[in-house]
């Protein structure tokens, strides 16, 4: 019984079955695009759980193809790219991504990538209610939905876990490691940028909501959601 759907895009094709094998061995179902456009067409047709999206691709580049999937979803993308330059990394989790793997890569490495981020990311059901409001702004965690001034906004899991953390824990700082740790969790590969980048994302999407709160720099110690009275 397949335990999910991956779509590996690459235009290596030894890559490709590479990853395809490993991953039907350990009980996933595969599909595989070649180039950007191939990415974006298989993405509607097979509706995967993951993707794993190299970003040199012809026809559509990896950035591109994740900004046209983010305009519709939040199906979490793992970026595969030989190149190791911060801003890369950066760049793609600006648009949406929620990890990265520098090439070469170990299919070991991916695979646990893959696990991760989909613990991160799975929505069990529960009887509990996760939720917290402040003015103009509700966070419900048991649907994955935000909603500023009455209207649900497009939020990426990973964004949206880490607002409900700040903001269920209201004026205390968190450093970077510590969000890192208790929002991605301990099996998580990256670095505090991470946290940078995502908490910029949010401030684009939060900022002059309210006066009665804000999504804070504690400059030299990491972020809060600091409340006003």
């Amino acid at each position: 019984m397949s335990v999910g759907k991956i779509l590996v895009v690459d235009d290596d094709t030894n890559i490709c079955e590479l990853l395809r094998l490993y991953m039907e061995n350990d009980g996933y179902t595969v599909a595989i695009a070649n180039d950007g456009e191939a990415a974006v067409k298989t993405f509607g047709e097979f509706h995967p759980d993951i993707i794993l999206l190299d970003i040199m691709l012809p026809k559509l580049d990896g950035w591109q193809v994740c900004r046209e999937i983010r305009k519709t979803s939040d199906t979490p993308i793992i970026m595969l790219t030989a190149k190791s330059e911060t801003f890369d990394k950066v760049l793609g989790l600006e648009l949406g991504a929620d990890d990265y793997v520098v090439k070469p890569f170990d299919s070991k490495e991916v695979l646990a990538r893959v696990k991760a981020v989909l613990r991160r990311t799975s929505k069990q059901p529960s009887d509990e209610v996760k939720q917290v409001n402040y003015d103009k702004l509700s966070i419900n965690l048991t649907n994955y939905e935000m909603k500023v001034d009455g209207k649900a906004v497009n939020t990426p899991p990973k964004e949206l876990e880490l607002i409900y953390h700040l903001a269920s824990n209201p004026n205390h700082v968190f450093t970077r490691d510590q969000l890192l740790d208790e929002v991605w969790g301990f099996d998580y590969y990256g670095d505090s940028r991470t946290v940078d980048v995502h908490v910029k994302r949010l401030r684009e999407k939060l900022e002059g909501v309210s006066d009665k709160w804000e999504l804070k720099t504690v400059w030299g110690v990491g972020y809060k959601f600091e409340t006003r009275d």
